[in-house]
């Protein structure tokens, strides 16, 4: 599991499911055991912060960093899966990819650490958010030594853990297909939504594995697993390690029908079902070198701990015989020697069937081309003798045929690239696809099968919708009489009530005898029309179970809030409830002390008010009181003379004015 930061909630909900996975994983099998581990990401930069305190704590109450842990070897003991689970600590890193390759390199390379049973069926389910680093991404922190697909658990800080995790760079998508293969793994990539595409595409490329779409609280993980579980031991595939440029294995078998096809896949299996293959090994080419030629492969089911060892020897050199001259395989005109005819001058051809002497090249042409066409054996063949011989392809597998090499076997319609859907929906004849039972279209991608439609009350898409190609498509124009539905099933209804409303009055009579199916005058109203389920009384409502949701409504009776959930019953299917014991009620209001409470506030805010325009005026008075004194001393300075003043007259007096002198 990814332990970083953002997987917190994840965690919490593993650890509540615990024992319910373990049991209904006991309902598909006798002896089933889980164990567990973590990963976060190689303690380097860029891919870590190694700044000393993110070292200790890369984020608030986080534990340190590490590449991966194994905290718990595969056990029956579900409550120490559980306390495991919750004793771990989530971590941080920078870079938004975890070093998940890492983790799974470990959990399978570590047999014995692990627990790994050699005839068990092996699950390891990789539980992340996050997208994934691989081979070559590590020299970004400087680490260039190859990842070498060994175990390297140590213990360190009094945990295992991986302890080449900063000297080994991440491995390839290669390397964990070749660990899987050799360990018969069912890889199980347990993904988010929004990586479900990119882990979906890796788990073509990773033999035995399969992607699932995660919730973003983990709160499915049990019916993801128990679903991929069941689709890969509802299935066998064989395969083989032969040597593809020298030998062909064509697989053929009925699986559990009655007409034999080609096929290395057979679906819808159970336990007891009996399946025969045969299988058709064609020597392409000799290979390099002198005889004898002895090619060891082995075929075995994807999966699971079983093999057929063959051993092929190949006799690339044999005795021709003697010559036979004008022999009769050739018209009578070549040489028949090891299964070819040798032609004299003057004749060719396969069987020297052909004279130079009475064919032309534009007679030999004239019946090479199809109607008006000017190209010769459709441009994909020779003229010979009158009649085309069609060139060979580079794939043993694709051929050009037809009496003018018009047809093919590989330019039909393809389905994700596989060629008319793959052998079990379809084939491809003279360039067009044709369909198996169960598979229409141009391409045969368009399965006829209603199964993946069927909603969980039985009806096709819900009733809401018509299925297409083995998808839905639901009706998406809402009217008041119809809302709109989507989704895979056509099962969700943003605008529709839901069953809150459809279980709200049983509810409310079964817990508190009161609502609208509660009467004095019938006692049994009630118990009538509430058979579905009887509810229980809880102390407080939890969304622990998958698909369990809250609903909460007001009791017209006393105007109080009750509540209750429901969801349902994993085993059975069967609607439960839970109402929680105690109503919401709002609190009884004392009308006169709110009454005399507002009258109050009333006057206080009056009183408020003029005392603050009391106390604005009374600023205001003093800072016209200041201004008229300051203009009252300036009006007395105005008054006494200007002591820099000068008269624009002077006076004289003559000292001897008036005197008889």
């Amino acid at each position: 599991m990814d332990l970083s930061h953002s997987m917190l909630d994840d965690k919490i909900k593993l650890a509540t499911l615990g024992r319910y996975l373990a049991d209904e994983m006991r309902n598909l099998t006798s002896n089933f055991q889980l164990g567990f581990g973590s990963f976060v990401d190689k303690v380097v930069m860029p891919f870590v912060s190694t700044v000393p305190k993110k070292l200790i704590a890369p984020c608030d109450g986080c534990a340190a960093p590490y590449g991966y842990k194994h905290h718990m070897t595969l056990s029956e003991d579900t409550d120490q899966f559980t306390g495991r689970v919750n004793d771990a600590r989530i971590s941080g890193n920078l870079d938004a990819p975890e070093g998940s390759f890492d983790a799974i390199m470990q959990s399978i390379a570590c047999r014995n650490d692990v627990g790994w049973r050699d005839k068990a069926r092996k699950l390891l389910v990789l539980s992340t958010d996050a997208s994934f680093h691989s081979a070559g991404d590590g020299k970004l922190g400087g680490i260039v030594t190859p990842n070498d697909g060994e175990c390297h658990l140590a213990l360190q800080d009094g945990e295992m853990q991986y302890s080449e995790s900063t000297t080994q760079d991440y491995p390839s998508l290669s390397q964990i297909n070749r660990a899987v293969k050799e360990n018969k793994i069912n890889l199980i990539f347990a993904v988010t939504e929004d990586q479900f595409p990119t882990y979906d595409r890796v788990s073509n490329y990773i033999e035995g594995s399969i992607a699932g779409k995660l919730a973003n609280d983990s709160s499915n993980i049990v019916e993801l697993v128990k679903d991929q579980y069941n689709k890969i031991s509802s299935s066998i595939e064989l395969k083989d390690n032969a040597p593809t440029d020298i030998v062909k294995i064509t697989y053929f078998s009925k699986c559990l029908g009655s007409k034999t096809e080609r096929t290395n896949i057979c679906p819808g299996l159970k336990v007891g079902s009996e399946i025969q293959w045969e299988l058709n090994v064609e020597v392409d080419k000799c290979p390099p070198g002198p005889g004898p030629h002895i090619i060891p492969f082995k075929v075995y089911p994807v999966g699971l701990d079983e093999e057929l060892t063959v051993t092929l020897e190949i006799l690339c050199d044999c005795d021709c015989g003697i010559p036979i001259p004008n022999a009769m395989q050739c018209s009578y005109n070549g040489t028949y020697e090891c299964g070819i005819c040798t032609c004299p001058p003057g004749t060719f051809g396969k069987f020297c069937e052909c004279s130079t002497d009475s064919i032309t090249g534009l007679d030999e042409e004239a019946g090479c081309r199809q109607g008006n066409s000017s190209l010769v054996c459709s441009g994909r063949g020779r003229c010979v003798c009158g009649q085309c011989q069609c060139f060979p392809r580079p794939n043993s597998d694709e051929n050009v045929y037809g009496k003018y090499c018009e047809c093919d076997n590989f330019s039909c319609d393809r389905v994700n690239g596989i060629l008319c859907g793959g052998p079990t929906q379809g084939s491809c004849e003279c360039g067009n696809c044709v369909c198996k039972p169960g598979w229409t279209g141009t391409d045969c991608g368009c399965s006829e099968s209603t199964e993946s439609c069927m909603a969980k009350n039985g009806k096709i898409c819900n009733g809401k919708g018509k299925c297409v190609c083995g998808k839905c498509v639901c009706d998406v124009e809402a009217t008041p009489d119809a809302p709109a539905y989507y989704g895979a099933t056509c099962e969700n209804c943003p605008t529709c009530p839901g069953l809150c409303y459809a279980l709200k009055s049983c509810a409310q009579c079964q817990a508190f005898g009161t609502g609208e199916l509660s009467s004095d005058e019938d006692p049994s109203l009630c118990a009538r029309n509430c058979t579905l389920f009887n509810a229980t009384h809880v102390d407080e409502l939890y969304e622990d179970q998958p698909g369990e949701k809250i609903c909460q409504f007001r009791d017209e009776s006393d105007f109080c809030t009750f509540f209750f959930s429901y969801y349902d019953h994993p085993r059975d299917g069967s609607v439960q409830v839970e109402v929680k014991k105690t109503k919401v009620c709002p609190e009884i209001v004392n009308a006169w002390a709110l009454i005399l409470g507002i009258i109050l506030a009333i006057l206080a805010v009056g009183v408020a008010l003029l005392l603050i325009w009391k106390l604005l005026t009374l600023i205001h008075d003093r800072k016209q009181l200041a201004k008229f004194n300051a203009e009252v001393e300036n009006a007395r300075w105005d008054t006494s003379g200007n002591p820099i003043f000068r008269p624009a007259t002077n006076t004289y007096k003559n000292p001897v004015y008036g005197s008889n002198k």
